[in-house]
This record gives C-alpha cells, structure tokens and sequence, in this order.
C-alpha cells in the first residue's frame, strides 16, 4: 500500500500533466481563434480559471501528505476545465 507522500506526489505529478495537457489546448484554442472576439472572450475567462487551478495546486504541494489526502477537489477542477477548451475548440472547427 502506497504511503501518504507516495500518494500525494502521484497526485501532484498528475496535476502537473493536467496542466500540460491545458495549456496544450489552450494553444490550439487561440491558433484556430484567428482574432474572433467571441473566442478571445472564452479563453480568457479559461486563463483566468486556469491560473486560479494553478495557484491551488501551488497551495497543495506546500501542504502536508496528511492535509492533501483530506483535500479532494482538483481532479474535477482540471475536468471541467479541459471539457470547456475542448468545446470551445469545437466550436471553433465548426464554424472554420
């Protein structure tokens, strides 16, 4: 059975590629943006999103392995962001 540090660093490590798979969309959102207002509006509400999901996980590798397991919200976090650049990117195809 993992430990409590094992664990937490998983977790962490995971957030981490979270991030990465983000900002990966998030670059793809903004190249087929092409100056549309509409869009450019969308990412930036997902920006600010993201960097407020940056800074608690920030907040999270400062925390005990104890005080992380108790902590269970960012895996849903990064979900919902991830399925909100996904639709943006969609949408963007759709009408391309």
């Amino acid at each position: 059975m993992p430990m409590p540090e094992q664990i937490a660093e998983m977790n962490i490590r995971e957030h981490e590629a979270r991030t990465k798979r983000i900002d990966e969309l998030m670059e793809k959102a903004e190249a087929a943006a092409s100056g549309d207002a509409i869009v450019s509006h969308g990412l930036t509400e997902i920006k600010k999103e993201k960097e407020r999901i940056d800074d608690y996980i920030e907040g999270l590798k400062e925390k005990s392995p104890q005080e992380f397991m108790e902590t269970a919200g960012p895996m849903v976090m990064w979900e919902i962001l991830a399925e909100k650049l996904e639709k943006l990117i969609e949408g963007i195809k759709k009408a391309g």
